[in-house]
């Protein structure tokens, strides 16, 4: 009973210091509405309303938020372990490229047969995209973030050349590959947009919950992410384990790029992850989640809800979409800030230790 109502306790505390920036965020782009002489509440009420009460717009959020799940995960996975994976960008485009290019080769193929075949080979150059850094890291301890981070640019800049020469389509208009056969495109269901890669991202969100909450794996991240030092004490391989985690955070989002291009995109383009940036978006629902995988879906689901009621805010009112980016950046502006403090409990605190002194 004391340790549900610590869970409940905690929960509630990690609910309230995610809602509090997001709460603040629309609360000041309620203002700029009203500078569009608009009216903020039936606004808001057309975005939400039309992206989760409608069931075209419901099942369009949750077509967008397949590939936001998946790298959410991939950010958490890693940053609970205390392990900054900034990678993620590179290896969901990376993932994309490959799957792109496979697919339209590779098009002769059945639909049963080619569909499982690239999202496997999405996965394999997820994992092979994070191996460089976390090589690196567990071997010579160099620091993950900037490895990650610069592997991005340069990742980014040999697909911006393969793109737009030897693999570039002639017929096309502007920068991109050829579009993948009909074999490896993922069926919609009825007249919506959502795909069987919302299912599948839900599969792999049901695992990564056990992972996190009920595997020894688990237990070794969060034991790595509070103390890595006391966690090498007790005998955990850290550099076995920081290879692990880095891959399976790889794996993720070499997933969410595979699946991205075989249910929405069909072909590589420079804009393929969108603006930021399916990594970089999935870093704020990680954060908005708390690192938690049952936070992070809520997170996605409601950041797919924004891109989603943002066109319809366009179109049944005089507010510009651009709010919504508005909405966006505040967001990340104020879940930099903690609104809610952790209360110290008697583990926390460190006994006070009186020295005797002898005469």
């Amino acid at each position: 009973m004391k340790q549900w109502k610590l869970r409940l306790r905690e929960f509630s505390s990690r609910a309230l210091s995610a809602s509090i920036p997001v709460l603040i965020a629309f609360a000041i782009s309620a203002v700029a509405i009203l500078l569009a002489k608009e009216n903020p509440l039936s606004t808001y009420y057309t975005l939400i309303s039309k992206s989760l009460f409608d069931p075209k717009g419901l099942l369009k959020t949750l077509h967008y938020a397949a590939p936001l799940i998946l790298s959410g995960l991939a950010i958490a996975v890693s940053f609970k372990a205390g392990l900054f994976n900034m990678g993620i960008e590179g290896q969901i485009i990376s993932s994309g490229f490959v799957v792109a290019v496979l697919g339209y080769r590779l098009q002769a193929l059945p639909s049963g047969v080619l569909i499982p075949l690239l999202l496997v080979i999405g996965i394999v150059v997820g994992v092979l995209v994070a191996l460089i850094p976390a090589i690196i890291k567990a071997k010579w301890n160099v620091n993950e973030m900037v490895v990650t981070l610069l592997l991005n640019y340069a990742i980014f800049a040999v697909l911006e050349y393969l793109t737009s020469n030897i693999f570039r389509d002639p017929s096309s208009g502007y920068v991109s590959t050829n579009m993948i056969g009909s074999s490896a495109i993922m069926s919609r269901i009825g007249d919506s947009k959502l795909t069987i890669f919302f299912f599948i991202s839900m599969a792999v969100f049901v695992f990564m919950y056990f992972v996190f909450k009920k595997s020894k794996l688990g237990f070794e991240i969060t034991a790595m992410g509070k103390n890595r030092s006391f966690a090498e004490s007790t005998g955990m391989e850290t550099q076995k384990k920081t290879i692990y985690i880095m891959l399976i955070s790889g794996a993720l989002a070499g997933l969410a790029g595979a699946g991205w291009m075989m249910a929405e995109k069909y072909t590589y383009t420079l804009t393929f992850s969108g603006t930021p940036g399916l990594g970089w978006d999935g870093m704020l629902i990680a954060l908005l989640g708390g690192h938690s995988p049952v936070g992070i879906l809520i997170a996605a689901i409601f950041y797919a809800m924004l891109k989603t009621g943002s066109s319809s805010v366009g179109i049944y009112t005089n507010v510009p979409a651009e709010i919504i980016l508005l909405l966006q950046a505040l967001i990340i502006l104020f879940l930099s800030i903690k609104f809610v403090a952790k209360k110290k409990t008697r583990q926390d605190e460190k006994p006070l230790v009186k020295k005797e002194v002898s005469e």
